[in-house]
């Protein structure tokens, strides 16, 4: 029998992550002529960042519950109770915004820790302890607030939200020097990152994709970045929580691709009894995902009441639906075991696009509603036939 094509394999095994880019690529190009240009306006690329990096942060928390092959609904309500009382301690204590913030992380991990317990170590189903955890920390957050909105915040908080990135040169042009150079960096950094990762693929002789492609690939991911980062620069530069969301999407690439950690937790997700009989600690490593979990939702809860302002009795409303579904959409697998950081960012970003998108063009929520759960349904039934082939 005659070998397979070189690069049959890399193709097979990364089918689902390029369909991501594309089909984000093929969204953005739809609503780019279909709003008349508006959706890649320096202003709306700035707001597509703000109104969904709440949502990137929790995914990447999410990704790893997910690929364990649990799930966390309570994500949202942790992250409106934690604004909660992010806006008691700042507004009403008069806390230093930095303590509040460590009290904040430090609430989230402890719930996370308390409803990974009784997942990991008691074998309780995860819908079942985090569906209970949505409804009480709603409750909680309710309590918190008295029914009202607290705020506002210090102007120094609200900048981890709706600051942006100090400027060092000056330029008459009206482009935030700055902020350009920096997405530069950022793009030729990846792109030297993934040179590095091809070679020592070659180097260890495993499939690797074909080299034309890989170099068009990386050509086109330098011109998207320094584009984004031009029309962020042409705006107000580039936004605080833009470089929260890269350096954590960079940290979580690292930990789940290098580390000797993120890939028991894959493996956890593939075959939990595998994996113990094989020496891993399964229900430790399924606690730290929901640790991890927790402490994501609170800072995507900062984030979320810096940008307010204030902390609302509806904050986090719907938001495990977003997560979850951008985690799916990005190609993590509902059996475990499957999903990157990319394509849950991927996928964060195409709600975000399709939101911004069909609100711009003047489509009401019940119809964004339908359309993003057929979007969804598509995407976990690609998963199923992907798993029954």
């Amino acid at each position: 029998m005659a070998a397979p094509p070189r690069g049959t394999g890399f193709w097979k095994d990364n089918l689902r992550e390029y369909g991501m880019m594309m089909s984000l690529l093929a969204i953005v190009l739809f609503f780019q002529f279909a709003t008349g240009g508006v959706i890649l306006k320096p202003l709306n690329i700035t707001n597509i960042i703000l109104q969904n990096s709440y949502i990137v942060i929790m995914a990447l928390g999410m990704l790893m519950v997910i690929v364990t092959g649990h799930i966390d609904l309570s994500v949202g309500s942790v992250a409106g109770f934690i604004g909660a009382i992010a806006a008691v301690l700042m507004v009403q204590y008069d806390l230093n915004f930095v303590l509040a913030a460590v009290i904040c992380l430090a609430l989230g991990g402890l719930i996370g820790a308390a409803q990974g317990f009784w997942i990991a170590y008691f074998k309780i189903p995860s819908f079942i302890v985090t569906l209970a955890g949505m409804l009480v920390f709603r409750g909680l957050m309710i309590a918190v607030l008295g029914g009202r909105s607290i705020g506002p915040f210090d102007p120094t908080f609200q900048k981890l939200s709706s600051g942006y990135i100090p400027e060092f040169v000056s330029s008459s042009s009206g482009v935030y020097l700055t902020s350009f150079a920096v997405g530069l960096a950022a793009a030729a950094f990846l792109v030297w990152q993934n040179f590095k990762g091809r070679s020592r693929r070659v180097l260890h002789e495993v499939e690797t994709e074909p080299f034309g492609f890989f170099v068009a690939k990386n050509v086109a991911i330098f011109l998207v970045i320094g584009y984004v980062a031009y029309l962020l620069a042409s705006h107000r530069g580039m936004p605080n929580v833009l470089i929260i969301m890269a350096l954590l999407i960079g940290c979580y690439a690292f930990f789940t691709n290098r580390t000797i950690f993120g890939r028991q937790i894959y493996a956890v997700g593939g075959n939990e009894k595998a994996a113990a009989l094989s020496g891993i600690k399964t229900a430790r490593l399924t606690f730290f995902t929901f640790v991890n979990m927790g402490v994501l939702a609170a800072l995507a809860g900062l984030v979320f009441a810096a940008r307010l302002n204030t902390a609302t009795p509806k904050a986090g409303i719907g938001f495990e639906l977003d997560v979850i579904a951008a985690c799916f959409i990005g190609g993590a697998s509902a059996y475990g075991g499957v999903g990157k950081v990319t394509g849950a960012v991927i996928g964060a970003f195409i709600m975000g696009v399709m939101n911004n998108g069909m609100s711009i063009l003047g489509i009401g929520i019940d119809y964004q509603q339908v359309i993003k759960g057929l979007v969804l349904l598509g995407a976990v039934c690609v998963d199923v036939y992907n798993q029954r082939r």
